[in-house]
């Protein structure tokens, strides 16, 4: 991974534009006054804060440094390097915390942060970091296991026996993907599991994915995530995928508008939907979101709710999403 790195560093900001041509200078800007934005807002102790009590912490700077890395800025190197650095570090104390590994307050956070170590372990400057991201990460997979539910999907609690809902196993799956993908043992046995969750979530009528399996809970946000993680368990081209597939487009433009609930987390589970399609799916929808977000974004860099202090979630997901034609990330990768 060192030598993955070192190559990423020394190619220009614009190198990956060649496959790409989606990837507008407007939508360069807009990722780079983004990134300003993060770093004008980080916490002298690394962290970014998703409110003005502080609160999904762990949430929001796991999500900080995966806009950073979808821009190929990793701890350690580079102009942000040091920032990164203590974002990374920080994440990691959250992680020494609790006895068994777990991180913030809910299910939702640990996912992120599951991912965020996934995705920077073997890109570090210093090996022992790279050792604390690994244990670190072990541990985390370790919670997600032995959370899974008997009908095999997540809740806001990391227990067995709390109930399911899509929303926190797109999350949770999300990561546990990455990190098998990373060399982490995850057993087929939770992925199956997982599957049938999503079967059992399913609105029949149209083929998109519900919250919690009723008809009036049916959403963007969780048909987009559920076939994303239906993609990343090996569903392809399956009857599971395709309906959700068409429910999904059915929705297109006005996905784009003003109108949609959970607009940023909506759309970066329906972009990587997109990308794990392939280049036929995604070169519609990528420019859409790509113009929508650009047009959304404030004169200070920000999305959403986002003020001075506490950034929240939707400008880290903003970034990720504009930032989809790099494919620095291997998990955004298809």
């Amino acid at each position: 991974m060192c030598a993955f790195l070192s190559s990423l560093l020394a190619a220009p900001a614009t190198a990956q534009q060649d496959g790409a041509p989606e990837l507008t200078p407007e939508a360069s800007l807009a990722i780079d006054k983004g990134l300003k934005f993060l770093l004008s807002n980080q916490y002298k102790d690394g962290s970014w804060r998703g409110d003005d009590q502080g609160n999904h912490a762990v949430a929001c700077t796991s999500l900080a440094l995966m806009a950073f890395m979808s821009k190929a800025h990793f701890p350690g190197f580079g102009p942000h390097g040091e920032q990164l650095d203590r974002a990374m570090k920080w994440l990691l104390k959250e992680a020494k915390k609790g006895p068994d590994g777990y991180m913030g307050s809910v299910m939702y956070e640990h996912g992120y942060a599951t991912l965020a170590l996934s995705e920077m372990w073997g890109m570090t400057r210093d090996t022992d970091d790279d050792d604390a991201i690994k244990e670190a990460l072990e541990k985390a997979v370790e919670v997600i296991l032995r959370s899974q539910n008997p009908g095999g999907g997540w809740r806001y609690q990391p227990q067995a026996n709390g109930g399911e809902d899509l929303s926190c196993t797109m999350t949770v799956f999300h990561a546990l993907a990455s990190a098998r993908q990373a060399g982490i043992a995850v057993p087929n046995e939770t992925i199956a599991k997982m599957v049938e969750f999503l079967k059992g979530v399913r609105e029949t009528q149209t083929g998109g994915f519900t919250y919690d399996g009723r008809p009036k809970k049916l959403s963007a946000a969780c048909t987009a995530g559920g076939i994303y993680i239906a993609q990343l368990a090996g569903q392809r081209d399956t009857e599971l995928v395709n309906t959700a597939f068409r429910y999904l487009n059915s929705l297109s433009p006005g996905i784009f508008g003003e109108g949609t609930p959970y607009y940023y987390y909506s759309h970066y589970y329906a972009i990587q939907a997109m990308v794990q399609a392939g280049d036929e799916e995604y070169s519609k929808w990528y420019p859409q979101v790509r113009d929508a977000l650009i047009s959304k974004q404030t004169a200070q860099g920000a999305w959403g709710r986002a003020k001075p202090g506490s950034p929240s979630y939707e400008t880290p997901m903003a970034i990720i999403i504009l930032a989809t034609p790099h494919r620095y990330i291997p998990i955004y990768q298809r």
